[in-house]
């Protein structure tokens, strides 16, 4: 019997797909499981990992960033703390700045519109190696920056040469000029409380508005672009029951932004955690290793001190981490009224689970479809008087 028209379209899809499929295998999904193979060996980057010169070495790479006290653990502990503070300033802030441009630029009583889209978009098509030299200049000792600060009375910082942290600095005001007693102790990763809480330096600070200066034209786009989608006449409903303009915002317009909201969080967590470019051209970490990212120290403990297993190790556990955060934001901001649904039995009054049956001697679907189709074609010269078993009491 002949298959039919239909019979190979499975061999020619898989015919089709092969080039994509070969691909994303040879250069994605091996080199991974190549990487994962070096996390768990010493492999010293001379030769192939997998000839004689690597031998496994089991959690070994792990444990020396993770449990072993010693410079590898304390040097990632220092990246994950100074990673953590550019993650918390970062992302609600380039994501309120967006928010805020995408609905001033949708606003349809702003002129040149599309002058500013272009404007405010512009830094993230521009080189990041280029800004970050803009920024270098920018806040140098003697840059811009500082000589706006000296207009109004304020001492600039040295801000790419000074290690101290925002919050020690904020606590030397009260004098507080070192660590109480209940925050010398040792803290996760080798650094006490007191270096935990220390805040992001004055150098962290400058890449922070780096980052938020360069990121938000691109996150503003996708804003707006959701923003064109929320109908007209939601917005006009919201005003004509009496919603003001914050009201309506954030119960009616943010609401509709959810999806949007969830994938510019997700991508900004993915990137502020993989952040390399800035780091690699302000200094590698310097001043004191305050600028110091797992990204950076996976690429400088692979390619300057040759310990490739460690590095993949690094990189792997950087992977973990932005996997969970990942899913511990989706799972914050998923529908919390949204219920599973039941089928529907119909029950022997008429009605279905779930659902109150209808009154004994109530219109059917039919007869209420009609009536109305009749109410609307009345003005044309129809008859507009609804049949009499519209109600229950039998009137119209």
């Amino acid at each position: 019997m002949s298959k039919g028209i239909r019979g190979a379209e499975g061999r020619y899809g898989w015919l089709f797909t092969s080039p994509a499929i070969i691909i994303i295998g040879v250069f994605l999904v091996l080199p991974i499981f190549l990487a994962l193979w070096v996390s768990f060996s010493n492999w010293n980057g001379l030769g192939s990992p997998l000839g004689g010169t690597a031998e496994f070495v089991g959690l070994q790479n792990y444990q020396d960033v993770l449990v072993d006290p010693g410079l590898a653990q304390k040097d990632f502990g220092t990246s994950i703390r100074n990673n953590l503070y550019y993650v918390i300033l970062v992302i609600p802030c380039q994501t309120a700045l967006a928010l805020f441009l995408a609905v001033q630029v949708n606003r349809r009583i702003l002129r040149g519109r599309g002058f500013f889209r272009t404007a405010f978009y512009f830094p993230s098509v521009t080189s990041s190696i280029a800004i970050t030299v803009v920024f270098l200049f920018l806040f140098s000792a003697s840059g811009v920056v500082n000589q706006l600060l000296a207009l109004i009375g304020v001492s600039g910082p040295t801000w790419f040469a000074d290690p101290s942290g925002i919050i020690h600095n904020f606590l030397q005001l009260f004098g507080v000029d070192s660590a109480p007693p209940a925050l010398a102790t040792a803290g996760p990763l080798g650094l006490s409380w007191w270096d935990w809480l220390s805040g992001p330096s004055v150098a962290m600070c400058a890449l922070i508005i780096l980052s938020i200066f360069t990121t938000s034209g691109t996150f503003m786009l996708l804003f707006l672009a959701a923003l064109q989608n929320v109908g007209a006449e939601v917005e006009e409903a919201a005003v004509m029951d009496g919603a003001g303009a914050f009201r309506k915002f954030f119960s009616v317009t943010l609401p509709m932004l959810k999806p949007t909201l969830f994938t510019v969080l997700t991508l900004g967590l993915i990137g502020t955690w993989q952040v390399f470019d800035q780091i690699y051209l302000t200094g590698g970490g310097s001043p004191g290793k305050t600028l110091l990212t797992p990204a950076y120290l996976a690429y400088e403990t692979s390619f300057t001190d040759l310990k490739w297993g460690r590095g993949a190790a690094i990189a792997f556990i950087l992977f973990a981490i932005i996997v969970v955060l990942t899913l511990l934001q989706r799972f914050i901001l998923r529908d919390r009224d949204e219920k599973p649904k039941r089928g529907r039995r119909r029950r022997p009054g008429g009605g279905t689970d779930g659902a109150p049956p209808s009154p004994p001697g109530g219109p059917s679907q039919e007869a209420v479809l009609a009536d109305l189709a009749r109410v609307e074609a009345g003005p044309r010269g129809g008859s507009a008087t609804p049949s009499r078993g519209t109600t229950g009491g039998g009137r119209a």
